[in-house]
């Protein structure tokens, strides 16, 4: 059984889990990540995002708030759970994370994402995929987690990580609904990027008192884009 310092522990210069963490935030990886926004459909079509400055303020909030306080601290305690075989933490802050999502789309991605994730972690033979699917079915962070340990992604490599395949995810659906430049699109990828390191850092040290979100304009935008008329994204 792995302690929490051996997680830390591992080599962040480690060419193999580097690459294994570049398989597991691509946007290739078929669990169907790209076929979501996360609200921003709606945004755009509301016209509260319809630039890249109004995108980078969009997504800058997200980040702040959301995978600040409540994404990157829970995947911390999922990473941790999964190293230690702790099958009930696992279920725990899964829960915890799902029940955050604030409207049904946003709920079925979760549960969608992370069933896709676990049937490919199955497929890859990773066998606690198979054993924990119930527990690593609430939400994508439970599989992701499970796979950085198995691949042993150390802890803040799998959490840049997770930040990173989020921001990517939404700034390839803000290129296709503004529309904007794919030039345009890699200009916001690179600024906000230039945050996340901090952000993890910030996150690692959070409590779990700490722990918690309220984003009301991506609450309202999922809930208006279940009744969006015409869309390309699923959430």
């Amino acid at each position: 059984m792995a302690t929490d310092d051996d997680i830390s522990g591992y080599s962040p210069s480690d060419p193999l889990a580097r690459l294994r963490l570049l398989q597991l935030t691509s946007p290739a990886l078929p669990i169907g990540g790209f076929t979501y926004s996360q609200g921003l459909e709606w945004a755009v079509e509301a016209g509260w995002v319809h630039d890249t400055s109004t995108l980078t303020d969009w997504l800058q909030g997200l980040i702040d708030d959301n995978l600040l306080y409540l994404d990157l601290p829970v995947l911390v305690r999922l990473h941790r759970a999964c190293a230690n075989d702790d099958v009930a933490a696992i279920d725990r802050w899964g829960r915890t994370l799902l029940a955050a999502r604030e409207s049904r789309e946003l709920r079925a991605e979760e549960h969608n994402r992370a069933r896709a994730l676990c049937s490919l972690l199955r497929d890859l033979d990773i066998a606690s995929a198979e054993r924990w699917r119930e527990q690593l079915a609430h939400c994508q962070a439970a599989p992701f987690a499970l796979a950085a340990v198995h691949w042993r992604i150390g802890l803040e490599d799998c959490l840049l990580g997770y930040a990173w395949g989020w921001l990517e995810n939404q700034v390839a659906a803000a290129v296709k609904l503004v529309p904007l430049g794919q030039t345009d699109g890699q200009r916001v990828q690179l600024a906000l990027a230039a945050t996340l390191p901090s952000v993890v850092s910030e996150a690692l040290l959070l409590s779990d008192d700490d722990i918690g979100a309220g984003a009301p304009a991506l609450a309202i935008a999922g809930a208006r884009h279940e009744t969006q008329y015409t869309r390309l994204f699923r959430s």
